[in-house]
């Protein structure tokens, strides 16, 4: 929980750029940049098929996040505009993007997916979060978080042969202290806090609010990447990712039951993302249970 503090509401605003995958740009209020970007070229030349190319804001994920195609198959092609619609036409399904800010200065993003009945997928907005290494991640106690095998040589037990995750309680899974976001310490942790659907981060006296919504049966889930100078081998930078998904886990080809999102008969699936954020006069701290 967080301690009740005054707080002015920062209204939000959002850049996309449709061309190159969808990706979002700027995630802006208050003055403040929330997206964390760095400069590469590359990801203005990119073609489905090609190996992923992070040039930081938010990538829509679809239909895995890891495994093949990584970063999933949305990232790398062309989106289009329909009216007030970003659509993605894909082989295997249709997905459309629409971003509204309310009266209270939210900004809600609202998707639709066609596809055949029983298409199964994962998405995640893999948000990539310009923060500090004060910053923390907020969210229930207790909320059952996997962990993945890059964290092996972290955890407070060995970590079994050909276990794709392992499964504790945040904020400090297996001896895990993963709602801390620095400072930069070369490692680097992919987690899923499975069926939490309501984060914070705070970073000072600024707060950004993650809230996901879906259809009855989906699974909602928030994955951390939390790279503090630990990836790739060579070149390795600092990124924060903060990523609200459909699914409980980052490869689809690891999915089991209940795992991953499905169409239902209708063809069609809904979800909604809302983002709000925050100023206080001092920083928000966690109190104790």
């Amino acid at each position: 929980m967080v301690n009740p503090l005054p707080v002015n509401r920062i209204p939000l605003t959002a850049t996309t750029d449709p061309r190159h995958g969808g990706r979002w740009t700027s995630l802006r209020g208050g003055g403040r940049e929330w997206l964390w970007r760095r400069r590469c070229p590359a990801r203005d030349t990119v073609r489905p098929g090609d190996a992923f190319v992070d040039a930081g804001g938010l990538e829509e994920c679809l239909p895995t996040v890891r495994g093949t195609p990584d970063h999933g198959d949305a990232w790398s092609r062309p989106w289009r505009h329909d009216g007030g619609t970003d659509v993605l036409d894909h082989p295997d399904f249709v997905l459309r993007r629409s971003l509204r800010q309310d009266r209270s200065g939210a900004l809600s993003a609202t998707y639709h997916l066609s596809a055949d009945p029983g298409y199964r997928f994962l998405w995640a907005a893999h948000a990539l979060l310009d923060v500090g290494p004060g910053a923390r991640l907020l969210a229930p106690a207790g909320t059952a978080t996997r962990v993945f095998p890059e964290a092996a040589g972290l955890i407070d037990r060995p970590w079994p042969a050909n276990a794709p995750h392992l499964t504790g309680q945040w904020p400090t899974p297996l001896g895990l202290p993963l709602d801390r976001l620095g400072p930069d310490d070369g490692t680097a942790v992919g987690a899923v806090l499975t069926h939490c659907a309501d984060v914070s981060v705070t970073d000072g006296p600024d707060l950004l609010h993650l809230s996901l919504r879906a259809d009855t049966g989906v699974p909602l889930s928030v994955a951390l990447w939390r790279n503090l100078g630990g990836y790739p081998a060579t070149g390795a930078y600092r990124s924060i990712g903060v990523e609200p998904m459909l699914g409980t886990v980052f490869d689809l080809a690891e999915a089991g039951r209940g795992d991953a999102a499905v169409v239902p008969a209708a063809g069609e699936l809904h979800w909604n993302l809302t983002l709000t954020a925050h100023h206080t006069s001092a920083p928000l701290r966690e109190s104790t249970p």
